[in-house]
């Protein structure tokens, strides 16, 4: 079982340009259909939305099925935050020996726990050499196949 949950060479920096795009002020109704009600709010900027440190953020493509428990399946977007601190339960980018991962860190045990039952916690004894490269502030799930 490989570590990394990335494609090779995939990190993305955040955008710097600026695009707005329509944000309605209704709900869509993920259970029972409500009348649409085709007023809109506002025009939203995603990266005023999704970015809090531009200079620090950056993207990064999921590979695999370890974090699929947490809604990250593969091929989606992950933005990333360097300028937090990684704390307890923090959705984290990892080097591990060199090799970059997507898991749960877990500082009260010293390990990096996947989001998925068929694989392992990797421990992370005092000698293994382990960098945090950001958190995992947010990212998006695809719904149709990428790039369409």
């Amino acid at each position: 079982m490989a570590n990394s949950d990335f494609y090779p060479g995939r990190l993305i920096p955040a955008l710097g340009r600026r695009s707005r795009l329509p944000l309605f002020r209704d709900k869509v109704s993920a259970g029972f259909p409500s009348p649409a009600e085709e007023y809109l709010e506002k025009n939203i900027d995603l990266n005023e939305h999704l970015v809090s440190h531009p200079s620090a953020t950056f993207f990064v493509r999921a590979s695999g099925d370890s974090m699929i428990e947490l809604g990250i399946f593969d091929g989606d977007l992950l933005l990333v935050d360097r300028s937090l601190n990684p704390q307890q339960g923090d959705v984290v980018i990892a080097a591990v020996d060199g090799q970059l991962t997507c898991k749960v860190l877990d500082l009260k045990h010293r390990q990096l726990l996947p989001a998925n039952a068929r694989h392992k916690p990797i421990p992370l004894p005092e000698e293994v050499d382990l960098i945090i490269e950001g958190i995992v502030a947010a990212h998006i799930h695809y719904h149709r196949r990428w790039p369409w």
